[in-house]
């Protein structure tokens, strides 16, 4: 695993930024070591923390330690090319967030936007844990919702897996090459001043 010394070699910020954002990424190798309950109850914390509208709180997970019944239940849920990695991960995890509001039932516009904030803050607690954090879309949307019984007033948001540091030469060789901290685009991509502006072509 990428080192948090040596994280400059592939990440440079433009402006002044604390190192814990720089320090984050998504790893893919992991040991198959177990984490205890304690180590994701910890995530889960840093997760509750996340501000929201209306402090509404839309989050909530859906979570399975390795070789516990409900392993098999969510770790199936994944696309086989994640499953190729994910198989050594100590915990998966199912990130839905509610729709409407608690106190008056109408639809919350933000709510997903305020489900990955609280995800920013799982990831971040994760990688100053020194686990591997990360998140993912390929898996089955819909069977999740079935299986994991999501109310209809909840959307399924994403799947994640933790685990503890692994090494990349125990991934299959076309994931050992993507196995670095990836680039960004620049800030003037991302933030305008006024209006929005195209990207050049």
């Amino acid at each position: 695993m990428t080192t948090k010394e040596n994280i400059s070699k592939y990440r440079k910020p433009e402006h002044k930024v604390d190192q814990i954002f720089l320090n984050r990424w998504s790893p893919r190798a992991m040991s198959r070591e177990k984490i205890t309950k304690d180590d994701l109850m910890s995530l889960f914390e840093a997760a509750r923390w996340a501000p929201s509208s209306y402090n509404n709180q839309s989050w909530r997970f859906i979570y399975a330690l390795r070789d516990t019944p409900q392993w098999k239940t969510l770790f199936d849920l994944l696309g086989e090319f994640n499953q190729m990695w994910c198989k050594n991960a100590a915990a998966v995890v199912v990130i839905i967030s509610k729709m409407t509001f608690d106190h008056d039932g109408k639809p919350s516009i933000t709510h997903s936007f305020d489900t990955g904030a609280a995800w920013e803050n799982f990831a971040l607690q994760g990688s100053m844990n020194g686990l591997v954090i990360h998140g993912m879309q390929g898996f089955d949307y819909e069977q999740a919702k079935k299986v994991l019984g999501v109310p209809d007033d909840f959307a399924v948001e994403a799947m994640a897996v933790v685990g503890k540091p692994g090494k990349k030469e125990d991934l299959p060789a076309n994931l050992q090459e993507r196995e670095v901290p990836s680039g960004r685009k620049k800030v003037s991509e991302i933030a305008f001043e006024g209006k929005f502006v195209k990207p050049k072509s």
